[in-house]
């Protein structure tokens, strides 16, 4: 699996250099004032690319009027906080799978392997397709056994949001989905010039194991993307800039979805892109299972603003039921378990501050978030990138489960940011940003 995974990041690697003089087209624009509104644009001007922030990108090739995509459904190991690995399923090694781009009447072919241990089949959620390309198993076609494969091809006349999974219930809950983007034919109106997509899943994975309980309801990590927080890398926009966030729900909890300092509109669903007149303002929206949600706003206050499911038990990584390798209760911790935990951490992690009162453990309800849920502690130079860069020391404390940062950046802040995260930023964007403009 590794020597394909290496030929993977090879080919696009390889694509992305091609196709790199794609990549200026979809740049923001340097000159315009921070804060300002963005100028009208002469002409149609192609969509900008997607960003799956912690997700690949699906390379594809051209086969005459067809663009062809390799999606290999498989067993995954997925780091979703530094120092905790899960096993799942995935598609070309990552869970959730690559992010496919293509645009309003296109033709696609999908040729689909399955390297999993049992049978499986592709279903396009929200796609129109022939019947026998719905991926349903047992009527549109036959399952996909181990080692096998099925070619899906159907043109596209849509535009919005969707994503794709598997079709057999439980494989759903190990990872199996992944975004799928139809840019419209005209741009969209008001343009943007940060799109992002991020894909919201939960799962329940016992003390000192590796493998989610696919049969458990008590889910206790919580992601974004894949990753957990402080994991998840945070969004970077321009101050000034008009930003979509795409999210997708394939989980068995609906999440609402609360953006700090921000006030956006809800402008598509997993059926595409709703009329302005059914526009309304909000700082939260409610993704349900098996839907997604587009939301736009314009970046107009700068700062590291938190953006995350309003659930409690879903700002928590492995909830409160953890202590070190001991399963306790899903209630309140005992004095004495939280004084086992405080010190497990700072035995663990002395740079940890005993900031509670002297009197805590007389309070009634103590603890709560002060030590309950913070035992996965994760050093700050373990989350280190370039999306990270000039963060005030100690924001990752606060920072779990199913949350992340939009940073609005001044320009300086910005250019900086972004040009840190070249090269390895710039090929993903040139192979995308091939996707969604060239022609047939």
């Amino acid at each position: 699996m590794e020597s394909r995974r290496s030929f993977l990041k090879a080919a696009v690697t390889m694509g992305a250099g091609i196709w790199a003089s794609a990549k200026a087209s979809a740049e923001p624009n340097p000159s315009r004032a921070a804060g300002g509104a963005q100028p009208k644009r002469a002409g149609a001007k192609a969509s900008p690319s997607v960003e799956s922030p912690d997700v690949p990108q699906l390379a594809w090739r051209r086969d005459g009027n067809v663009k062809e995509f390799h999606l290999v459904a498989e067993p995954v190991k997925q780091t979703v906080l530094p120092g905790r690995t899960l096993d799942l399923w995935g598609f070309n090694g990552n869970a959730p799978g690559p992010t496919i781009q293509a645009r309003q009447g296109e033709r696609v072919r999908i040729i689909v392997e399955n390297r999993l241990p049992e049978p499986f089949s592709m279903h396009w959620h929200g796609l129109e397709v022939p019947f026998e390309m719905d991926g349903t198993p047992g009527t549109s076609q036959k399952p996909i056994t181990p080692g096998g494969r099925f070619v899906y091809e159907f043109t596209l006349h849509q535009e919005g949001t969707f994503f794709y999974h598997t079709h057999m219930a439980m494989q759903e809950m190990m990872g199996l989905l992944g975004a799928f983007i139809l840019h419209p034919e005209t741009p969209y109106d008001p343009p943007v010039e940060r799109d992002f997509v991020l894909m919201l899943q939960e799962y329940a994975v016992l003390a000192n194991n590796t493998i989610p309980n696919t049969m458990e309801m008590e889910f206790n990590w919580l992601t974004m993307n894949g990753r957990a927080a402080p994991a998840a890398t945070p969004l970077i926009v321009r101050l000034g800039d008009r930003v979509r966030i795409r999210l997708i729900n394939m989980g068995m909890d609906h999440h609402p979805m609360h953006l700090h300092g921000h006030t956006f509109t809800v402008t598509g669903s997993e059926a595409g892109r709703q009329p302005q007149s059914t526009w309304a303002p909000a700082n939260t929206v409610l993704v349900g299972v098996a839907q997604a949600r587009d939301i736009e706003f314009t970046a107009r206050y700068p700062g590291e603003w938190m953006f995350h499911c309003h659930l409690p038990h879903h700002m928590m990584n492995q909830m409160s039921s953890r202590v070190g390798r001991e399963l306790i209760t899903n209630g309140p911790l005992s004095p004495a378990q939280a004084r086992q935990l405080m010190y497990h951490k700072m035995e663990m992690h002395n740079e940890m501050e005993m900031d509670v009162a002297e009197n805590a453990e007389s309070v009634p309800g103590f603890p709560q978030d002060a030590y309950m849920q913070q035992h996965v502690h994760v050093a700050e130079s373990e989350l280190e990138k370039p999306e990270t860069h000039r963060l005030p020391a100690g924001w990752s404390r606060y920072m779990q489960g199913m949350m992340t940062l939009v940073r609005v950046l001044p320009p300086a802040l910005y250019d900086e940011v972004m040009t840190r995260r070249e090269p390895a930023a710039s090929s993903q964007h040139a192979v995308v940003q091939q996707a969604v403009e060239e022609r047939p």
